[in-house]
């Protein structure tokens, strides 16, 4: 089980190349306590509060994360052994399968179990070559291996609420993200956790400016399905304007984080595609996929 702990206490010391899948799987199962421990999030649930969530909290989280470790290994495992698309999809629908019974059929990590694992695939294909693990090899990686099937993939219409929106309001859904390598991601996420931390953020503080970051430019299926176009809208200027006002590290940084989330919940918003891209830059950071300079 996964504690705050052990969580604080690995302190992202990054992995040697040759990293076996279990370490790959340790990070990204430690990169969703990541997300689900920073606090504020606006909308989202923390160890603390449901957010804009009656169906969920803190301990779903848990047990859904506690159920998730032995996949984030297996695909990671699959990713060294180069196997084809069909065998991670099946993978991740079995572990969606394991999700839903061990939080009663409630939603937690289905983004999280595509989007880390294709990041954990990609980074077990990379470490079997003995290769480093930065962001600009494991998104050439995923695109060089799995990339024609995820454009196939993405063409394919969706039967989950956030992709049927997605389509409906002309938006880009998460598998077309899939489709380019993750761009909000790598060209996002990763920059403005890195950046924040080379200013010298703590970092909750840097998490939490990463998060603004992408919800003010990630086309949030969860936003469009919960708050249509207006909804998604409002959440990409709210967090816009945060950043533009200096973002965590002021004075009423947190205390403009909060007032945001009260808006967030009034209107049951919840960037739940945001938050994936903020545990998927703490995967990172965790197997040690890029270097500071």
């Amino acid at each position: 089980m996964v504690t705050a702990a052990a969580a604080h206490g690995r302190r992202h010391a990054a992995l040697a190349p040759h990293a076996p899948a279990a370490a790959i799987g340790r990070a990204a199962t430690l990169a969703l306590y990541d997300e689900l421990a920073l606090s504020p999030k606006p909308g989202l649930v923390t160890l603390t509060d449901r957010g804009s969530h009656a169906d969920m909290d803190a301990r779903s989280f848990m047990r859904s994360l506690i159920a998730l470790r032995s996949y984030f290994r297996s695909i990671a495992a699959l990713g060294a052994a180069r196997a084809p698309f069909h065998a991670l999809e099946r993978c991740g629908i079995e572990a969606e399968s394991r999700m839903l019974a061990a939080t009663g059929g409630a939603n937690t990590h289905r983004g999280a179990i595509f989007t880390l694992g294709l990041l954990c695939a990609a980074a077990g294909s990379l470490a079997a070559a003995n290769r480093r693990l930065d962001p600009g090899r494991l998104r050439a990686e995923l695109l060089e291996r799995w990339g024609d099937a995820l454009v196939a993939r993405a063409t394919r219409p969706s039967a989950l609420p956030g992709g049927q929106a997605a389509r409906r309001l002309g938006l880009r859904s998460a598998s077309a993200e899939a489709s380019l390598g993750f761009p909000v991601l790598f060209e996002t996420a990763v920059p403005a956790l890195s950046d924040g931390l080379r200013r010298g953020q703590t970092l909750q503080l840097a998490r939490l400016d990463t998060l603004f970051h992408v919800i003010g430019v990630l086309d949030d299926a969860n936003l469009a399905h919960r708050g249509g176009l207006e909804g998604l809208r409002f959440a990409q200027g709210a967090a816009q304007a945060f950043i533009a006002a200096g973002g965590a590290s002021r004075p009423e940084g947190v205390a403009h984080a909060q007032a945001i989330g009260r808006q967030f919940v009034a209107r049951r918003l919840s960037p739940g595609g945001a938050a994936d891209m903020l545990a998927a830059a703490c995967c990172l950071q965790r197997i040690g996929a890029w270097q500071r300079t």
